[in-house]
């Protein structure tokens, strides 16, 4: 594992545990030479961890679509940025560039990131770890829902452990790096005729 996706909030939030916890991630990815990718922001959640990483001596890659580079939300000091032409191209870009993934706190953007590359690993389309920094239990409604969709039936519960929950950075890393990829091969059930 040598490169690190994280989906988080272009919004600092409203506890400064979030802030705190960006720039902790950042700082141990950097300290482990573990290269960061994210969506090239510098406003957030997003600069204080690419910020943090950079300042620990680290690598980042940003990726980040030219209308939103237009607006001047940008990072301009990262090793390297990526302007694509669309949200599309700006997530496809960044899986392809990454070997695992992570979400911090953030909103509407970061969860259909994170959901995405989820879906992606339980359709067989890649087989890299997924894993949530439940910061302050930030995470915790959302564990909740996907564990309802277990039980209603609409997630297998191999599946379910696709998704790597720890409130630790250094825990979860460690989760990501000894993940193993799911065996089986059908995550829906076909009804026999």
């Amino acid at each position: 594992m040598q490169r690190i996706c994280v989906f988080c909030g272009s919004n600092p939030g409203d506890d400064p545990a979030y802030l705190e916890a960006a720039r902790a991630f950042g700082e141990l990815l950097a300290a482990r030479d573990l290269e960061l990718v994210y969506g090239g922001g510098r406003v957030g959640m997003m600069g204080a961890l690419a910020d943090a990483v950079l300042e620990g001596g680290g690598s980042v890659i940003g990726v980040i679509p030219q209308a939103l580079a237009e607006k001047e939300v940008a990072h301009e000091d990262l090793t390297q940025l990526y302007l694509v032409a669309s949200m599309h191209e700006r997530k496809a870009t960044m899986a392809k560039l990454s070997d695992a993934f992570v979400a911090l706190p953030g909103g509407f953007g970061t969860l259909e990131e994170f959901c995405e590359v989820i879906t992606w690993a339980q359709l067989g389309l890649h087989s890299k770890p997924c894993g949530l920094l439940d910061v302050g239990g930030f995470w915790g409604p959302l564990t909740q829902f996907f564990d309802r969709c277990v039980g209603a039936g609409f997630v297998g519960e191999a599946e379910r452990e696709l998704v790597l929950v720890e409130s630790d950075p250094a825990a979860l890393l460690g989760r990501l790096e000894s993940f193993q990829p799911l065996s089986t091969k059908r995550w829906i059930q076909l009804e026999e005729a």
